[in-house]
């Protein structure tokens, strides 16, 4: 439930916000329109960075996927299925558990992230000047004196 009510907003802060979720739709059509133009569907894009980025050396299971994506078990099952399907993970048992199923990438799932995460990465930081400002306006309207560093006005 949210806790700030809208009369507490400026108008140059619902400028921000909109130019902000204007950054991001633009930013994720882009991102789709990158991954489809390499042969790999929008959630797989996904699934391969769920995965690189787990935190887990051994790799995640499908229920980490899943909740890294906010998925349903069921529907992380058919998206690696589709996924091993195109050769871009491959599914492996746990060292300690046979019973516990991991996933990686293939070389061929490495390749397409790494094309994917430079692009991505490069474009992130060629929006910041847009979207900086509307996350970080409340922080710099409200720091107190002492917070701010020598020489700042």
């Amino acid at each position: 439930m949210p806790t700030a009510l809208a009369a507490d907003l400026s108008d140059a802060e619902y400028a921000q916000l909109l130019a902000f979720r204007n950054a991001m739709r633009r930013f994720l059509r882009w991102s789709e329109e990158q991954a489809t133009g390499i042969g790999v569907t929008p959630a797989q894009h996904q699934l391969l960075l769920a995965i690189r980025g787990d935190d887990d050396p051994r790799g995640p299971t499908i229920g980490d996927v899943a909740d890294s994506l906010l998925l349903r078990h069921h529907s992380a099952v058919g998206l690696v299925d589709r996924a091993v399907a195109a050769n871009l993970v491959e599914r492996h048992s746990d060292s300690e558990d046979h019973r516990i199923v991991r996933l990686r990438l293939t070389a061929l799932g490495t390749r397409r992230l790494r094309q994917l995460a430079g692009l991505h990465l490069a474009e992130l930081r060629r929006m910041m000047p847009v979207v900086a400002p509307a996350l970080l306006a409340d922080q710099a309207e409200h720091a107190k004196p002492q917070d701010r560093e020598e020489g700042e006005a």
